[in-house]
This record gives structure tokens, C-alpha cells and sequence, in this order.
């Protein structure tokens, strides 16, 4: 059976394994720092993603996706600094996180170019 490619489920599931990241650690000044800052780029991507599927223009939907953009590079950003500190002990969980965040990252500036392109 093939799968369907879904921006909105891998948006929101990118925002879970994000949240699931902090559940049973312990408490640490910049990990709750940082990891409320996370769960809030993530789940900031996946929410805004909402608003780019009602853009009104080509306009609106190249700048809604440039919000999505940023959120995802803002959460890249966070788990490097996270994998750097060696603040979480799952380090498979967190370099999942990374790596669903760089192609998902990657998704996006190419959605974003090749809107351009067409406007």
C-alpha cells in the first residue's frame, strides 16, 4: 500500500518526537530553557502550516511558508545547541528530531523557491 505523503502529518509528527524529547528528564536550567523554546518552534511550524493552506494569494502562501520556514530553522538551530551541551541523554531521539527537521527544512525552501518561480 502507498503511503501518502502528508506536510501536515510530518509537521505535526516532527512537533510530537519534539515534545516526547523532554518527557522523564531532568530538570536542568537550560534544558527547560531551551526545551520550552522547541516545543514551541515545532509545534509553531506544524500550527502556521494550518494557516498556509488557507493563503488567499501566491503572495500569502510564499510569506506563510517562509513563517513555517523559520520555525524549523529556529528548531534546527535549538537541537544543535541541545546535541552540542549533551543536555538529553537520547541521542538517537534527538539526532531523529535533527534529521526529520533538516529534510522537512529542505521541503520547504524548495516549496518556497519553486512558488517564487511560478508568481
Amino acid at each position: 500500500m502507498e503511503r501518502k505523503f502528508d506536510l501536515e502529518d510530518r509537521l505535526i509528527g516532527f512537533a510530537i518526537i519534539c515534545i516526547k524529547l523532554f518527557t522523564k528528564v531532568e530538570y536542568n536550567y537550560a534544558l527547560d530553557h531551551l526545551s520550552k523554546q522547541l516545543i514551541r518552534s515545532s509545534t509553531g511550524a506544524a500550527l502556521n502550516y494550518g494557516e498556509v493552506q488557507g493563503a488567499e494569494s501566491s503572495k500569502d502562501f510564499i510569506h506563510k511558508m517562509g513563517i513555517v520556514l523559520k520555525e524549523l530553522k529556529e528548531s534546527r538551530v535549538n537541537l544543535k545547541i541541545q546535541i552540542g551541551a549533551e543536555l538529553l541523554k537520547d541521542i538517537e531521539k534527538i539526532e531523529k528530531s535533527l534529521k526529520e527537521c533538516e529534510e522537512l527544512i529542505s521541503i520547504f525552501a524548495k516549496s518556497i523557491q519553486t512558488a517564487k518561480s511560478k508568481s
